[in-house]
């Protein structure tokens, strides 16, 4: 396994040079009110993803809701690498869909925070991993649509919402299938089995990315932006997994490393204009204005 990088204030160095300086990374919050403290309102986080990151070399920061979207920008310009945790199905008003019967509990704000930051990372090629929710948040925020319940809406595909409390979190549910020429591929392989706690999932692709990943049933379970140094998404929950799977740990660890390395400046020239020309499109067109079909685009670009 990865060794722990916790107490080391470097990510790599040589005699007590750095070589590699342990990256800033934004983790998202969700909320509740506390049953123990009277029903105050909480900002909340699981404590799994912050520590598989801590340990792993990164220095996670938590990112509260309720931030205006200036001092959300003034804390994303200081990031290195933002991650997007799972938590709540994601409001269907942000792709274009009415509610469908089956969807879950959602909050707008969770979901606003989450989309700024997100296209701000996207944008400008900033290093983003995604998990669950996460990976379907990077999908939304470039303009792609959510199945808000598998069950319903694809009653050909096989059982994924395998949930506590009737299941455990690392329980291994099935096999993936991941490309060969994908960053995925490079942590983890071109097979191996993951656990499973969705019961939304990746109807049509968004702009620029792609599906490297795919379930037995065939629901694409990981995504990427190619032209970019790093961005994935992945369906599973590899937090649970990673103290006992190597393979788990190298998703993080290739994460961490993205975000530590010189990925400024290396997003083709073409890529920022292009994004944010298609967020406006997105956001001009209103909660009916999601282009129909499932069919996704792979943004292609020339890189200088």
């Amino acid at each position: 396994m990865n060794r722990d990088l916790r107490n080391q204030r470097y990510l790599e160095e040589v005699d007590g040079a750095p070589l590699m300086h342990r990256p800033l990374i934004g983790v998202t919050m969700g909320r509740e009110k506390s049953q123990r403290f009277f029903g105050l309102n909480l900002f909340i986080m699981n404590q799994t993803y912050v520590r598989t990151l801590e340990a792993l070399g990164a220095l996670p920061v938590m990112i509260p809701l309720h931030m205006s979207e200036a001092t959300l920008r003034g804390v994303f310009e200081r990031l290195d690498g933002l991650f997007l945790p799972g938590g709540e199905d994601i409001d269907p008003a942000n792709y274009g869909a009415e509610r469908h019967e089956m969807l879950g509990a959602t909050d707008k704000e969770r979901d606003r925070t989450e989309l700024l930051l997100t296209r701000w990372a996207i944008e400008i090629g900033m290093p983003v991993l995604g998990v669950c929710r996460g990976a379907q948040m990077i999908n939304v925020a470039c303009g792609g649509t959510l199945y808000q319940d598998i069950l319903s809406e694809r009653p050909d595909l096989a059982k994924h919402d395998y949930f506590p409390p009737n299941f455990e979190r690392y329980r291994i549910s099935h096999r993936i299938d991941i490309a060969p020429d994908s960053l995925l591929a490079r942590a983890m392989g071109l097979v191996h089995e993951v656990n499973s706690m969705h019961h939304q999932g990746i109807d049509r692709v968004g702009f620029g990315l792609r599906v490297v990943a795919w379930a037995e049933d065939g629901l694409p379970e990981a995504i990427e932006a190619p032209a970019l140094p790093y961005v994935v998404g992945v369906q599973w929950h590899p937090e649970e997994l990673a103290r006992t799977d190597q393979l788990n740990a190298n998703l993080f660890s290739d994460f961490v490393r993205a975000a530590a390395g010189p990925w400024r400046g290396r997003t083709p020239v073409e890529w920022s204009q292009q994004f944010r020309a298609r967020c406006a499109a997105i956001l001009n067109a209103g909660p009916n204005g999601a282009e129909s079909g499932r069919s996704g685009t792979t943004f292609v670009v020339r890189c200088v």
